[in-house]
Parts: C-alpha cells; structure tokens; sequence
C-alpha cells in the first residue's frame, strides 16, 4: 500500500503509467487491494483494471460503484472499452447493463458497432479513433487539425495519418515523418503524385481473421494497421500494442494445449472448472497408458524370463517420447508463425526424420555399449540399439506428421498432439524393444 501512495505522490497524474499501477497492485492482500483501487486517479481506472490478471478485475468490479465503472469505461479508447465491457459482462451482467446505459450515445454505438464482430475478426480488435485527411486538403490545414486535436487529447499514438477519398474509402498511408516533408502549400494529392515514395497502404479487412493479421505486422514491421470493409471504406485501425497482447494470447494458448490445459479454464479462479478441464485430458490419457501397458502385458512371458528388459525398457520409451516431444514443438511453433507454407510439409517430414536417426544411431550406439557392458550381453545392447533407431524414427515421423495433419483439418495442431504422440512412442517403442528381444535373445 505504501509503494502505491509513494507513486501516487511522486508522479503527476500525466506522467504515471497503467502498468506501473497494475505491477504495486498485483503485489497486495486482498484486503490491501480493496483501499488501493479507490487511490487510483479516475481517469487511469480503466487501464489499470485492463492491465491486471482477470483475478484480480473482478475485485476491481467489486470495489467500485456504477458511477466510477462507467467513468473508466469513458475514458477509455473504443477496442479497450468492448475489452472492459466484455471483462464486465463475465463477472457481473447487472452490474454491467447499469453501466452500459450510463454511456452515452457515441460510446454505445462504437461498442455496439465492435461487437458485431467475431473474436478471431480483426474488427473485433480495432479502434475506431482514427486521423483521417481528404486528398484534396492542403497540407498545412492538415497539420494544424492534427494539432488542434492533439492538444485537446482528442487523438492518441497517432504514426500515420489515412488518406481517404469523399467516400471514406482509404486510399493512402502517410507516416508524420513524411508529412513533414511535403509542401505545405500544396494538397496531400500534388505531394504524393510529386514523391518517388510509395504510400500503397498496407491493410486489413475487418472480416479477416486477425491471426493473418499478426502476420502482417510482423512481416512488415508495423506499428499500426488501418481496417476497412469490403468496399474499401476506412473503419479504424489497429495498434501493435494490441498485436502485442494476441500474440502472447496465442503463445499462452499454444502452451497450453500442448500440455492438455485449457487456456480459459486456468484463468478463471474456479477450481472445479479447471479440475474438470484436465481431468478430461488425463483421462484420454489413462486410456493410452493402458494400451501402452497392454503390449507390455503381450510380452509378460519375456520380460519374466530375463530381467534386464524391464531394467531398460523405459529407457527406450523415454527417448522416443522426448525426441518427438522436440519435434512436435518445432513444427506447432513453426505453423503458428506461418513459417510453413502449403508445399512445405514434405520438406519438414524428411528434415525431422533424418534429425530422428541421426539422434536414433548416435545414442543407439552408446545405450547398446551400456546396455552391454552393464548385463554383459552382447545382443542385449543390440536389441536396444535397433529398438532406438526404430523408436527414435517414428517420433521425427509422427511428431511433425501429426500438427501437419491436424492443421490440415483446420484444427488447433496443438490440441490433442502429445497425447497421441505418446501413445505412439509408448507403444512402439515397448514393441519393438520386447518384440526384438523375444526374436533375437531368446
């Protein structure tokens, strides 16, 4: 609580960021929370319950009146303010209907009109703040617009500046740097015409689905996007804080589900909820334990017979399991950032194969010598030796087969992928080290 007063009081209310709030909050009792929130100057209330874990915006709505909410909505930029209208609705839908209907009229239609789109839209994520000129203006009327509205804080984090037609329609992208450039006497048109620049704007569709637009920002290194319709009319844009935020959502998702967790389960503070989550993923996976242990069950009689075989047996399905584990990371990682294109699977298949034997041959030969040396065996290190080869290529095979395959079918290549490749290198491994005992040593 002291940390939050003392940064309270060292900083002017423009100089203090959301963030910073967020970080000294996060680091409070419960109790604490409660007083500290109200410390927080209205205006930052909202960022600062946007830049808190979902926990804790659910004490942030708790600890405030309608009133206070419907001020940090105001304050807001229109995608922040769907964000925490969105955030609103999941904690309290009365709390958030009061709040709504204290909003005025231009604020409810630009939620209304962001929430017309689905969550994987780019539209759903754009702000509808946008600087726009006609082609037409002279330049220096352009410039002392701008500044106008920046000085009444009407325009934030402002890179380009849109060019549009009499229709709306987005026609060019010009950067401030480039604006400052041009002669002020002349309109925006004779500018561009007169450049040797290229101002094509780059753009997203407001129905595309915004991991394409991820990739557009990481392609093209930008800071900022515009977003129009299909007629080409401009309708916001979109800020590489926000890509930001999706690209972490996707890592964390990714993460996840490679682990059979899901996302939205573990961040809720239901502990039943998330039990059930993962008890359905163990439960898939009880199911491949016990096929893995039904091989292992056909070859009893073997194992009985010499116990070394059940001494190294884990061994072989261990390094089948992690070998495929590295190359099912690869290839998921690989696909979300869309380093794979179509006609590349094949080319992957054969890279992660060879990667697989090579491995499979290298520690085949120093788990045969061990295997040797320690039951002095000679075909027992043999036996474990091809039993790796064997184990070690179906995990590169399977392990880039499988996100391949799932992306395919236009499903999440992370969902489902370990716990089918497990089985595999479960049951094969077992397999092909018993079956080779049972043929080569006795």
């Amino acid at each position: 609580m002291n940390d939050l007063k003392q940064y309270l009081a060292s900083h002017d209310e423009s100089e203090m960021h959301p963030s910073e709030i967020a970080k000294i909050l996060k680091n409070l009792s419960d109790s604490e929370f409660s007083e500290a929130i109200k410390l927080v100057p209205k205006d930052l209330v909202g960022d600062v319950a946007l830049a808190l874990p979902d926990r804790l915006f659910d004490d942030v709505v708790e600890n405030l009146s309608v009133d206070e909410l419907s001020h940090a909505v105001t304050e807001l930029e229109s995608d922040d303010q769907l964000e925490f209208m969105q955030g609103l609705e999941e904690v309290d839908e009365d709390v958030a209907s009061k709040v709504y209907e204290t909003l005025d009229e231009e604020d409810k239609e630009e939620i209304a009109q962001l929430q017309q789109y689905e969550e994987n839209e780019a539209g759903a994520y754009m702000q509808l703040e946008v600087f726009t000129a006609n082609e037409d203006e002279i330049v220096q009327d352009v410039i002392k617009r701008f500044a106008k509205l920046r000085k009444e804080n009407e325009l934030e984090n402002v890179q380009n500046l849109f060019i549009v037609d009499s229709k709306n329609r987005l026609l060019y992208t010009v950067g401030l740097d480039d604006l400052l450039i041009f002669d002020f006497s002349k309109t925006i048109r004779e500018n561009i015409e007169a450049s040797e620049d290229s101002f094509e704007p780059i753009k997203a569709y407001d129905r595309e689905d915004i991991k394409e637009v991820v990739h557009y920002f990481e392609e093209y290194d930008l800071s900022v996007m515009p977003v129009v319709n299909e007629e080409g009319v401009l309708l916001g844009r979109i800020t590489s804080d926000d890509i930001y935020d999706i690209i972490n959502e996707q890592a964390t998702e990714q993460m996840y589900n490679l682990a059979g967790v899901d996302d939205e389960a573990e961040e809720d503070e239901d502990v039943l909820k998330a039990g059930r989550k993962r008890a359905s993923w163990l439960g898939i996976n009880l199911l491949t334990a016990i096929a893995a242990s039904f091989v292992i069950g056909i070859f009893a009689d073997t194992i009985n017979s010499m116990v070394a075989l059940a001494v190294l047996m884990p061994i072989v399905a261990s390094m089948g399991g992690n070998a495929g584990t590295q190359t099912l990371t690869v290839v998921v990682r690989q696909l979300a950032l869309g380093d794979i294109s179509q006609g590349d699977a094949l080319r992957i298949i054969k890279k992660e194969v060879f990667i697989a034997l090579m491995n499979g041959l290298l520690f085949a030969i120093i788990m045969g010598l061990i295997a040797w040396i320690w039951f002095d065996i000679e075909l027992l290190g043999v036996v474990i030796g091809l039993s790796m080869v064997i184990n070690l290529f179906m995990a590169g095979f399977f392990g880039a087969t499988i996100p391949l395959m799932l992306k395919y079918l236009n499903i999440d290549p992370a969902i489902g992928s370990t716990v089918i490749l497990t089985t595999v290198t479960d049951v094969v491994g077992f397999f092909s080290f018993l079956g080779l005992a049972q043929y080569i040593l006795l």
